[in-house]
């Protein structure tokens, strides 16, 4: 595939799924690659406002600012390592069919130095604040049968297939996941799209082999999908010559017990819209279990206030009573509030020249800029849960906005 064709294809992705940051970086990585450099910046834009402490996006913002100033090639880093061509291949790369390029002289799909990222999780359920109700599906449909394979065996239950966790966004559903990771005392691999999706016709499903091949080596192993709709999207949505069918179809077939052994690999994937998840992937064996992860109650919203103010200086700081007037944001909502007030305080120092810590006057002023960012998300599932819950698949979701007054 030409990186024609592949921009092609992820603007028609991020079209369908607006809310998929990943998937939306990913593309502004390509666009400025490109040198599409303004189309870059606004998706970095785009990706900012849903998640404006994202690092990622960030640092790709800085890279097409430079970009615009200097009017140079932007050097890729760490955020684009996977796709760092050299820029000669790049200038010929929509005139060569991939299908005539020797093997010998194209990236392999996935460099085995690349999984390093296999991690070790220190996070426990535990350390999760709240979510009482998330830690009880966690524990009814992963944890405890998995933990007593005795008890598994006589009811004649299998901890084969995965767990989708699903919600709004910025709630917390990776955290969970090392948590779960950690509750395991298995590794973690985390993967997102940018770490599947590769250039040339076929590397894609190869590197998405390679992603199980190295979990089963690990097993123990938390196989943790991110924005799974991102790439596991309904293939009736693309067309019949998408690549992403193929990239669906190879996360298919790895799920399947018929035709691989996942013994010890736990799969876990995360999704803002399992609604856009291709139906094929939700059947008994795959992702067959889901469980909903909606906005911080006042536990985990003190502890997401606290998490993020420390090591900062701070002073006179109520976190309860800023807890208890924060209902209805996000934990990315909270990271915000935190970061524009010490970004007041900062402002204050400088004029001063001396360290003013962050005060409730700060957190006050910055709460009474953010709106929740998860009202749009909340409209659609409205939508879903009314006229998209024929099979009882959004029941969790439906009792959850009914209790918060949702619909």
């Amino acid at each position: 595939m030409t990186q024609d064709a592949l921009i092609n294809e992820l603007t028609a992705a991020v079209e369908r799924a607006p809310q998929a940051v990943e998937l939306r970086l990913h593309l502004a990585e390509l666009l400025l690659q490109d040198g599409q450099v303004t189309e870059a910046l606004g998706h970095c834009s785009a990706a900012l406002a849903q998640d404006a402490t994202n690092a990622t996006a960030v640092a790709l913002l800085q890279r097409c600012s430079n970009a615009l100033t200097t009017k140079a090639d932007p050097a890729p880093t760490a955020a684009g390592e996977g796709f760092d061509w050299p820029a000669a291949e790049q200038q010929v790369s929509h005139i060569i069919e991939p299908a005539f390029v020797d093997s010998h002289d194209r990236p392999s799909a996935l460099d085995e130095a690349d999984y390093e990222s296999v991690q070790r999780s220190t996070v426990r359920l535990r350390d999760v604040a709240g979510m009482p109700e998330v830690k009880k599906q966690l524990e009814l449909s992963l944890l405890g049968p998995i933990s007593n394979p005795e008890m598994m065996k006589a009811y004649k239950i299998s901890a084969r297939g995965g767990l989708l966790l699903y919600g709004p966004p910025g709630c917390g559903k990776t955290f969970l996941a090392r948590a779960i990771s950690g509750e395991l005392g298995a590794s973690f691999l985390p993967v997102g799209i940018a770490d599947v999706l590769h250039r040339w016709f076929g590397d894609s499903e190869r590197a998405l082999h390679e992603i199980f091949e190295t979990a089963r080596r690990n097993s123990p192993c938390v196989l943790f999908f991110d924005e799974v709709d991102a790439l596991g999207q309904r293939r009736a949505a693309l067309s019949s010559q998408s690549s992403l069918r193929l990239v669906v179809n190879t996360l298919l077939a790895e799920l399947d017990s018929a035709t691989s052994s996942n013994d010890g690999v736990y799969v876990l994937g995360a999704t803002n819209m399992p609604w856009d998840v291709d139906p094929a992937l939700r059947r008994p064996g795959r992702f067959d279990r889901m469980v909903f992860v909606g906005l911080p109650d006042t536990d985990a919203r003190t502890e997401i206030l606290r998490s993020n103010l420390r090591d900062r200086p701070v002073a006179g700081i109520d976190l309860r009573r800023l807890a208890d007037r924060t209902e209805g944001l996000s934990g990315a909502d909270l990271a915000h509030a935190c970061e524009s007030a010490t970004q007041i305080a900062l402002a204050d120092s400088l004029q001063t020249g001396e360290v003013r810590p962050v005060g409730m006057s700060d957190l006050e002023s910055a709460l009474a800029q953010i709106k929740p960012s998860t009202g749009p998300w909340f409209d659609v599932a409205r939508n879903i849960v009314e006229f998209g819950n024929n099979d009882g698949t959004y029941d969790e979701l439906a009792k959850y906005m009914r209790r918060r007054k949702f619909r």
